[in-house]
């Protein structure tokens, strides 16, 4: 099927839209009593590994792509969007199934008192910072890289690279905050 002439902005449009929801709706849900199967506290360290390696594809791509390599960039960025697929469906998986770790819980106890807040001191402020930056990216990314996906596609090389330059900073930030953030939170899982 080729997509050269099709318009997928609206169901684009809709993904864009549901993704998010639907992880803001897993933070609010209440938890089900369900057993996974696995230690899911693994889940995190998966959702780091998945973000480095996406960070390299996207470095790998972008080295590709400036030498030429077409074919190589596609596949680079093509493994890069399954990762993060991967990443994400994990993601959901994790949140519907556990309560959010929070920053600076010493004692795990799901409460973040005024003697732990001083033990983390000024770092939180870092903390919430990337965290911040990277969830409100990590939802304007998925609009982005869609169309940038369908301008490769359709052969639209021109209106591609124009969204590839915005695009590809941004989901590089967003892979390497997210290792960031799991790295500073991982001393508070439980």
């Amino acid at each position: 099927m080729s997509l050269k002439n099709k318009n997928l902005n609206i169901p684009i449009a809709i993904v864009s839209i549901v993704i998010p929801v639907l992880v803001a709706v897993l933070f609010i849900i209440p938890k089900p009593d369900i057993e996974a199967g696995f230690d899911v506290k693994i889940m995190p360290f998966f959702h780091a590994v998945l973000n480095s390696a996406t960070a390299v594809l996207l470095v790998a791509s972008l080295v590709f792509i400036k030498n030429g390599q077409r074919t190589a960039h596609k596949w680079a960025n093509l493994s890069a969007v399954g990762l993060s697929v991967i990443f994400l469906l994990s993601y959901v998986t994790y949140h519907f199934l556990t309560d959010s770790t929070k920053f600076g819980d010493v004692d795990h106890n799901g409460i973040v008192d005024s003697a732990e807040i001083a033990m983390v001191a000024n770092v939180r402020y870092i903390y919430y910072f990337l965290l911040l930056t990277h969830i409100v990216l990590a939802v304007i990314i998925v609009p982005l890289v869609l169309f940038t996906l369908l301008r490769a596609f359709q052969d639209d090389n021109v209106r591609h690279r124009r969204i590839a330059r915005i695009t590809w900073p941004i989901w590089f930030y967003v892979a390497v905050t997210g290792v960031i953030v799991y790295i500073m939170i991982s001393p508070y899982y439980s």
